[in-house]
């Protein structure tokens, strides 16, 4: 005789709500659906994101790119800025792939928690869309899991994935940057999304509290570091369609020192004079409150440059009046030399 079932275990019991994760998908399809361009097939919730490759390419070169966004989301989730995070996470891939004169196509996020609140995750993919837009690339897909036991009650990480797509004989590798080359700086919006483990530290070496904190009379310390990374994808690629761009940094994790010398080979040093713009409020602050040395912070933060192309002295001002008219205000930094010692050398006032 069988035993009547008596209600056993469920996967919501072990911590998982599988509604919660449908009623997610529910929320974003409208954001995703936004970001589509005229390549995008299919919708979300599929098995996967469907995408054709654009016309007028003769050798095509995909290009692909993942980044988080560090410790800033510690800041994040601590003081509940989840409607800009985003923007980090697809800023940090798409200004990745433009250095190789990569068009970004598609995205994909990956967001992780112990258990889903639905309103937090549909503003941060909300966010999330909102920069693709931005970046002019389309929101394919993603992954949302429930992890409970891997991270704390509240907390969430991200992950984002990009693909991009370039002319094979349009790739910049760099190999065209020679003596003489100057270096032409974007400003930052701020620390973008490195250096932020210092940034808290910082925090409590100083004893204060960034969201009550004044930087200036108005702006907060948190207001400052949660500024989002700018996407620089339709200014810089605006510029390398002038064809006089010979290489490209973006400026990340490691500062000027790590990125700079990626963009040109061993035989060449590119001097930064750090006076020919004004560092920004907020990594003044950083140097004096952390007692920062100036190496240390060339070091680890973009110090108010986030992106650097190169050009022959020539053609600079045609590719200066292109970022311009893409609403950038660049700025000779620095100029390409043979090198005689190290791959990057500072001259001015905080070197």
């Amino acid at each position: 005789m069988n035993k009547p079932h008596t209600a056993g275990l469920s996967y919501r019991d072990a911590g998982v709500d599988i509604d919660a994760g449908n009623a997610l998908v529910e929320r974003i399809k409208p954001h995703a659906k936004r970001t589509a361009r005229p390549e995008s097939l299919g919708a979300l919730g599929g098995f996967g994101g469907l995408f054709k490759i654009p016309a007028g390419y003769t050798n095509p070169v995909l290009v692909s790119g993942t980044d988080g966004v560090g410790t800033k989301l510690r800041l994040a989730i601590e003081h509940q800025r989840h409607r800009t995070i985003g923007q980090d996470l697809v800023a940090m891939c798409v200004n990745d792939l433009i250095v190789a004169n990569a068009e970004p196509l598609f995205f994909l996020d990956y967001y992780a928690t112990s258990q889903l609140d639905v309103d937090v995750a549909a503003t941060v993919v909300e966010s999330i869309a909102d920069a693709c837009l931005l970046a002019n690339c389309t929101l394919a897909g993603g992954e949302t899991a429930e992890m409970p036991g891997m991270y704390h009650t509240g907390d969430y990480d991200l992950a984002g994935f990009c693909v991009g797509i370039a002319e094979e004989s349009k790739l910049i590798h760099g190999d065209q940057v020679a003596p003489g080359h100057l270096a032409i700086g974007l400003p930052s919006s701020g620390p973008h999304s490195n250096g932020y483990s210092l940034i808290r530290k910082i925090f409590d070496h100083a004893a204060v509290h960034p969201e009550t904190h004044s930087l200036t009379e108005t702006t907060t310390l948190l207001d400052a570091v949660m500024e989002p990374t700018r996407i620089y994808v339709k200014s810089v690629l605006s510029a390398m369609a002038t064809g006089q761009v010979t290489g490209a940094v973006h400026i990340t994790g490691g500062g000027f020192q790590e990125n700079i010398p990626r963009a040109f080979d061993d035989a060449l040093s590119c001097r930064i004079d750090l006076d020919q713009w004004i560092r920004p409020d907020i990594f003044n602050w950083l140097e004096q409150a952390g007692d920062v040395g100036a190496e240390e912070m060339l070091k680890t933060f973009n110090c108010g440059i986030g992106f650097v192309l190169f050009a022959p002295p020539e053609h600079t001002e045609t590719v200066m009046q292109r970022l311009r008219e893409a609403g950038e205000e660049p700025i000779v930094i620095g100029e390409i030399t043979p090198r005689t010692d190290a791959p990057v050398v500072f001259t001015g006032a905080f070197a």
